[in-house]
């Protein structure tokens, strides 16, 4: 028995760590769509980086519906 017990705490703690890379790569996210929305002018460089932070964020995402993660994002 002790064995599946270790594996539910390692698992347990690193569906923690994974949480919190989802919700910092969600945040990082938004603070891009910010940026975006009160640069005057047409931005190449801040479309391309909030592109990217978004598709960093739902390829986490699916990773943790594979992984059968809970996450409940904060709105």
């Amino acid at each position: 028995m002790p064995l599946f017990s270790r594996r539910n705490k390692l698992k347990k703690e690193y569906d923690a760590r994974f949480i919190r890379l989802l919700e910092e790569t969600r945040s990082d996210w938004h603070a891009a769509q910010v940026v975006e929305a009160h640069l005057d002018d047409f931005n190449l460089d801040a479309i391309a980086k909030r592109k990217a932070m978004e598709s960093v964020h739902f390829y986490l995402y699916k990773e943790a519906k594979r992984r059968q993660v809970v996450y409940r994002p904060n709105r």
